[in-house]
């Protein structure tokens, strides 16, 4: 009966064994397939099957920073608005509207013809000013008591050796033009081009009383000056007899002024009229 027993338990143990073989055997295939599927990303569920899918996203996220912080340092420049003209031109349309003006030159000339051009406009507190000529040098105008120079108060545009125009202040003493460390012009800017220096900036219209800066909601007669520079320091104008505004001007009241150059006011005097129209009388009448 004990030896029936034992091989029983024997029998039953073979059975046993076989069952943990069969049952091991069946396992290890589903087990690698899941490893594989795991692998390449097919898991949805438990950390493992997350993991894959962190270390995608930080590797897209990685590669996009890289493109943009350090590519754009070796040669990709980030987007940038679209260049602006750096320098406006001067409209000459709004002369006597919304700006005053002076011209001087030939008939109908305008801020890049004319021999001399200037404008002038309230813009709050300030006073701008726009400034051309034909000149490679410098550009100026002078606020004066008087239609002589001397005691003046001159805003200048100088073309410098390096064709930069910038913007001084000086004060005239007699003939002779002493540059002022103060000045008094802000939002300056100014461009050479095509033989002619042109600028615009803005000064203040009240300003503390000094002797070299003159209050400009005051009434002053203009003086129009341009001539070379030598080095970035200018000489004497162009003309022995720079032109002179007829009256003082006040930069509450817009006006287009028209002087006519040397080369034209030989027509546009009196004399000359006359003489005109007594040669027509003449031709008209014949002679006796």
């Amino acid at each position: 009966m004990a030896v029936r027993s034992r091989g029983a338990w024997r029998r039953r143990l073979l059975v046993l064994l076989l069952l943990l073989l069969l049952a091991g055997s069946a396992a290890s295939p589903a087990e690698e397939g899941g490893g594989r599927r795991e692998a390449a990303g097919g898991g949805e569920h438990g950390e493992e099957a997350a993991r894959p899918h962190h270390d995608s996203s930080y590797g897209t996220f990685a590669s996009e920073f890289y493109d943009l912080r350090y590519l754009s340092e070796e040669g990709y420049p980030f987007p940038t608005a679209p260049p602006v003209d750096p320098f406006a031109k001067i409209r000459v349309d709004d002369c006597g509207k919304t700006k005053g003006c002076f011209r001087y030159g030939k008939p109908g000339c305008n801020a890049e013809t004319c021999d001399y051009f200037l404008s002038y406009r309230r813009i709050g507190a300030d006073v701008e000013f726009e400034l051309s000529a034909d000149t490679d040098g410098w550009v100026a105008v002078g606020f004066s008591s008087d239609k002589k120079m001397g005691g003046d108060d001159v805003m200048a545009c100088v073309h410098d050796d390096n064709g930069r125009v910038r913007i001084q202040h000086f004060y005239n003493v007699g003939q002779w033009a002493k540059e002022i460390q103060r000045n008094p012009a802000r939002d300056e800017e100014g461009v050479f081009e095509n033989n002619r220096v042109t600028c615009r900036f803005k000064r203040p219209v009240y300003v503390p009383r000094e002797e070299t800066i003159v209050d400009l909601h005051l009434s002053w007669y203009y003086l129009f000056a341009w001539g070379p520079a030598i080095q970035g320091s200018i000489t004497r104008h162009d003309i022995d007899s720079p032109p002179v505004s007829e009256r003082v001007v006040s930069i509450y009241k817009y006006e287009d002024i028209f002087m006519p150059s040397a080369a034209y006011q030989t027509f546009s005097s009196p004399f000359c009229l006359l003489l005109i129209v007594a040669l027509t009388f003449y031709l008209l009448m014949g002679t006796p």
